[in-house]
């Protein structure tokens, strides 16, 4: 088999990569029947010098390559017909900007395997990016509370090398004692917990977070029985929350509940459409509402959070929310509520989120991808041989 890392042609070019030159390296010295390429690249956060110092192919035609492997779409004029991709295709929610795409992936006969359906046996997905969105997200929350009241100015994180010049920069960070809410437990909560960890802000528990008061910066991190019940009044039940969360109310800005309480929000859960937002417009209004920074790191426009009305972008991180006329402004006037929600995260350090996401390509997907594969290659697999893949057979519509 030989794998073809290819360069990024979706404009603006994205600077992650799915393996490291060091990564690269590895690979061909565990697997000694595979061979592997690099098409060259202007943009990539590793350059191509750096993947012949550790003797990578550098290779413009990638047609003798049986598995091309990127990381954001593939413009569909580029698709070799007949191979094998894996990237994000951003196609399973039929996403509107991407229907021609999902119909030349059919034409061509390509097998498409999105990074995002690569699931264990129990639908668990495998491998992502969500560690570092998480990093930079509870990162790009501390620097707008900073800028709000004038406490510190941080650098900006796609200035910074990696993540150690990052969490260095945190050591300029004075805060005061606010009350910190993390939404969510998995790989993106995880990242900005690990962020709020370089801080050493203390970790609390709901009851706590809600009566007591501190001398000192706090957190809480909360999950969705925290803030959910039935609507019938029944005990919580997480299977029934997950399969039908229509049937639950949200309760985080009830009186006296997480929206009184928090001064930083940081979101970091999934969101399913069917379920209760976060909190309303009209919950935003009121007086006992007391979050001023919001980082929305899941950035679901119009989605769980109100107040995220368009994507904010790595150069121009912020935007002002005001809840009485719902209407955009400057970040951080003292009547709007600053709003961070860059959909693209881990593009701020994408040499520390490359090597991260290569190491789980490593661990969990190559073995099968270049082995007997244990269905995790055929469960992921959206297309194939000119036609949907069964279990994703609902896209029939949005491919035809």
């Amino acid at each position: 088999m030989k794998i073809g890392v290819i360069r990024e042609g979706k404009v603006p070019h994205d600077k992650r990569v799915p393996f490291t030159p060091v990564q690269c390296k590895y690979l061909l010295e565990e697997y000694p029947n595979l061979k592997l390429a690099v098409q060259p690249s202007p943009y990539r956060c590793y350059t191509d010098a750096e993947y012949l110092q550790q003797g990578v192919l550098l290779q413009e035609d990638m047609s003798d390559c049986d598995v091309l492997m990127g990381v954001k779409e593939v413009p569909k004029q580029d698709l070799i017909p007949g191979k094998k991709y894996l990237f994000f295709s951003h196609t399973i929610k039929k996403q509107p900007h991407n229907k021609g795409l999902m119909q030349a992936l059919i034409e061509k006969k390509i097998q498409m395997i999105d990074y995002e359906t690569l699931v264990d046996e129990n639908n668990h997905r495998v491998i992502g990016f969500g560690r570092y969105a998480g990093i930079v997200g509870a990162y790009n929350g501390i620097m707008a509370y900073g800028l709000k009241y004038g406490l510190y100015t941080l650098k900006a994180a796609h200035l910074c090398h990696d993540k150690k010049e990052l969490f260095r920069e945190l050591e300029k960070v004075n805060l005061p004692n606010l009350k910190i809410v993390v939404t969510g437990g998995g790989r993106v909560a995880n990242g900005a917990m690990e962020t709020l960890g370089a801080l050493e802000i203390r970790k609390v528990t709901v009851y706590e977070f809600l009566n007591y008061s501190f001398r000192e910066p706090v957190y809480v991190q909360l999950h969705s029985e925290d803030y959910h019940e039935l609507k019938d009044g029944s005990l919580w039940n997480q299977e029934e929350f997950y399969n039908h969360p229509e049937k639950f109310n949200c309760t985080f800005a009830e009186p006296g509940s997480y929206a009184s309480a928090c001064d930083l929000l940081i979101h970091c859960t999934f969101w399913d459409p069917k379920a209760p937002v976060l909190f309303t417009k009209e919950e935003m209004r009121g007086h006992r509402f007391h979050i001023s920074v919001i980082a929305d790191v899941t950035c679901d426009i119009n989605g769980s959070i109100p107040s995220t009305m368009k994507p904010s972008t790595i150069d121009d991180k912020f935007y002002g929310y005001n809840p009485f006329t719902e209407t955009l402004e400057a970040p951080f006037a003292p009547s709007t509520i600053t709003v961070m929600a860059i959909d693209n995260l881990p593009c701020e350090l994408p040499r520390d989120a490359s090597e991260g996401f290569g190491k789980n390509l490593m661990e969990r997907v190559i073995p099968s991808l270049v082995g007997d594969d244990n269905g995790l290659i055929d469960r992921a697999s959206i297309t194939k041989d000119g036609a949907l893949m069964p279990r994703f057979s609902y896209l029939s519509d949005y491919a035809s």
